[in-house]
């Protein structure tokens, strides 16, 4: 495995800060002045030199973990607004330290033990997440819209000893719960349970108030599991430590005192007035996990979630709530311009409007502008297996450079290494890595997931990318075969492998194609000798896989697909060809 002799630079200014704190002859930027100063010793946001799973890197000196998040920050404030239900901090965690007994006393739950959760974004979604990190049990986050043998597959894969389900996951789940050794859960259900389903209803109105079970976690002890779709067969469980959760957030916090700092305000304090977020994103991604529902304790921010997103439906929340920030793909915010432009909701409580999981087109970076009264866009690039931390941009920068992702967290570090393993000069092009405490431990055993992502301390990213003189990372183009589509990762051999399940299909390509609204949708090139019909096939694929990963283009060819001089099919050819004919 190639190891480069050097540093990248933002790494290496991250190392200089720590070195140098306490001298002052020492030339800084202001931004490095203020990292400097934040994170001297004494201060909150003290680093340390230390080592996350064997890698170098800075550490937080004061992280606490998740438990110590939700218990520190209990409040009668408003927390959970969902339909006509309301609960504050106080009691999400008295709901949360109920089934957390009810963990440990009924369904024997140790640390270590997996909980997996698959339901919509309910407020049981948020409590049992509360629940089970916090007595030291792992989070299995899974993706809401998998079908029965995705469903079957992740609990499996996972060992899950328990399951938190809704009534569309209770139906899928079905046809396979017999042959599963998993403990389920139904939440907010609308049909009659068998016997091997308990109601988390009926338990709780069993269960009397009580404190948070005493089975705490360690700061290094697991947290969550998040499925990703990978560039080869099943999704992979990225594994997190509370140290890598939490470390997530106070990176987010550090880079927000610098920006204030820089900005000439003083140090930002939790403001008098409550701040309300929209939540349109699914919890079980790290957006929606991380930067908009566990950033919202210590800022003590009001969630307003929704059922599923409907671009109407948020622009009245945003209105009748007073939303103050929302957080989400291209597709939904260019939706809510949409609306915004189309009615007369008064939307002027809006002062961002974030993005991640897609690049959004340079002319809908202005439309935010030019839309919303007080709102400045925002977006970052980030990764389940970093916890959605990696760069970030927003305000006049991201105006002037609507292509860029942005800065490089600043306790993270970032290179661009050329084919040859060689650290690139700015502007030059090559593969992303990225390095810090955030980064997971792995894939849940998948020790050769694990070898092919990671470089020593580096964590490859499969993104071909560059960084500008002014520090600005842009991504141009991805080496993993994914389709992101809509923030939505999607394995292209898995939907070739469900496509050549059919009798009918004798060669296979998936690949992305450009969509306006989504950035990225599945298309697929096919081979089949004798014929096939295009809907019959869809519907063979319904039950394979999820809905969303379905492709949207298909292209019938009435020969073999094309080939490169290994042997191996042609895809960036059939991608550029029906490419050119969607914009055609």
């Amino acid at each position: 495995m190639h190891r480069s002799p050097g540093r990248a630079v933002v790494y290496s200014r991250v190392i200089k800060s720590l070195k140098y704190a306490n001298q002052d002859s020492i030339m800084t930027t202001p931004r490095e002045q203020a990292f400097k100063e934040l994170t001297a010793p004494g201060m909150h946001y003290e680093l340390a030199q230390g080592s996350v799973y064997g890698r170098l890197c800075p550490v937080f000196k004061n992280i606490t973990t998740l438990r110590d998040l939700f218990e520190s920050t209990r409040s009668d404030r408003e927390f959970l607004v969902y339909a006509d239900e309301r609960y504050t901090f106080e009691d999400t965690w008295q709901r949360a330290s109920q089934i957390g007994s009810l963990l440990i006393e009924r369904f024997d739950v140790k640390k270590g033990d997996r909980v997996a959760v698959s339901m919509r974004n309910f407020p049981e979604w948020v409590m049992c997440f509360n629940a089970i990190t916090s007595i030291g049990a792992v989070a299995v986050a899974m993706n809401s819209l998998w079908l029965t043998e995705e469903m079957e597959y992740g609990l499996t894969d996972s060992g899950a000893k328990v399951l938190f389900a809704d009534q569309e996951r209770l139906d899928r789940l079905a046809p396979v719960q017999n042959k599963l050794d998993v403990q389920v859960v139904a939440v907010r259900e609308q049909k009659p349970l068998g016997e091997k389903v308990a109601s988390l209803e009926a338990l709780l109105a069993e269960q009397p108030i009580c404190d948070m079970p005493e089975q705490h976690p360690d700061i290094n002890d697991r947290a969550t599991i998040l499925y990703t779709s990978g560039s080869t067969g099943h999704p992979k469980g990225a594994v997190s430590s509370h140290l890598n959760v939490m470390s997530a957030l106070w990176s987010w916090e550090l880079d927000g005192q610098i920006g204030a700092r820089l900005a000439g305000n003083p140090t930002p304090q939790i403001p008098n007035h409550q701040v309300a977020v929209l939540l349109g994103v699914p919890l079980f991604h790290a957006t929606g996990s991380h930067a908009v529902m566990l950033s919202s304790y210590k800022r003590q921010r009001k969630i307003v979630s929704m059922y599923k997103w409907d671009s109407e439906e948020a622009a009245r929340l945003i209105e009748e709530e007073k939303i103050a920030s929302f957080v989400a793909p291209a597709a939904m915010t260019g939706d809510l311009i949409e609306v915004a432009n189309r009615t007369h909701r008064d939307l002027s409580s809006l002062v961002s409007v974030g993005g991640g999981g897609a690049p959004r087109a340079p002319e809908q970076v202005r439309s935010i502008k030019r839309t919303f009264s007080r709102a400045m866009p925002g977006t970052g690039w980030g990764m389940t297996e970093t916890n959605a931390i990696g760069t970030g941009i927003g305000g006049q920068d991201y105006l002037d450079r609507p292509g860029s992702s942005g800065r490089c967290a600043s306790i993270m570090s970032i290179r661009i290494l050329d084919e040859d393993g060689r650290e690139v000069p700015s502007g030059e092009r090559g593969e992303l890595q990225i390095a810090g405490s955030t980064i997971i431990e792995g894939y849940w055993q998948r020790p050769d997931a694990n070898a092919e992502a990671f470089d020593g301390d580096w964590l490859r990213t499969g993104d071909v990318a560059y960084v500008d003189e002014d520090g600005f990372l842009f991504i141009v183009d991805r080496i993993k075969d994914l389709v992101i589509r809509g923030g939505e990762n999607i394995g292209c051999a898995e939907v070739e492998a469900a496509l050549m399940e059919h009798d009918a299909v004798a060669e296979a390509s998936v690949y992305a194609v450009p969509d306006k609204r989504l950035g990225e949708e599945v298309g697929a090139t096919i081979y089949a000798p004798d014929g096939i019909d295009e809907e019959e096939l869809r519907g063979f694929l319904a039950e394979q896989v999820a809905r969303f990963k379905i492709p949207r283009y298909i292209t019938l060819s009435n020969e073999p697909l094309p080939r490169i001089a290994s042997g191996k099919i042609n895809k960036r050819q059939m991608r550029d060809e029906a490419s050119a004919r969607l914009t055609a």
